[in-house]
């Protein structure tokens, strides 16, 4: 994969821009006002676009000090396995290895099977040994 095929920049996409790629990898909708929401509370952005399309996208969110979480890395189906979170994932790192300070914690929820993807980032899985195990609720 060429980057030069693609512009990538540090600006949130659109909300419908947001909605439209998490549903076509079946994350499921989200109301305008939550997207829209969400998105401004983030501390980084990164998008990926391909003829002004897209294609990708990552973010972090947290509390900018103590605690960042690397969130909706979303690469579109047709494009994956084309370098382009690779690509994401190296702006988040650059930006996380400029703020977050001696101490942090920089965290993810890894989608099913995709864990070996984050591990060549330093990510390790949580094996409740010393922290306990992740846990989530959804509503």
């Amino acid at each position: 994969m060429s980057s030069s095929l693609y512009l990538v920049n540090h600006i949130s996409p659109t909300v419908e821009e947001f909605v439209a790629l998490r549903n076509k990898i079946g994350w499921g909708s989200l109301t305008h006002d939550i997207a829209q929401t969400s998105l401004d509370n983030s501390l980084f952005h990164v998008s990926v676009r391909f003829d002004n399309k897209l294609v990708g996208m990552g973010r972090v969110v947290g509390d900018g000090a103590m605690y960042f979480y690397i969130q909706d890395i979303i690469i579109d189906p047709d494009f994956q396995r084309q370098g382009i979170g690779q690509l994401v994932m190296e702006h988040i790192e650059s930006y996380l290895l400029k703020t977050a300070q001696q101490g942090s914690t920089i965290g993810l929820l890894a989608a099913k099977g995709k864990e070996a993807f984050y591990t060549r980032f330093g990510y390790n899985k949580r094996d409740g040994d010393n922290l306990g195990l992740g846990m989530c609720k959804f509503i």
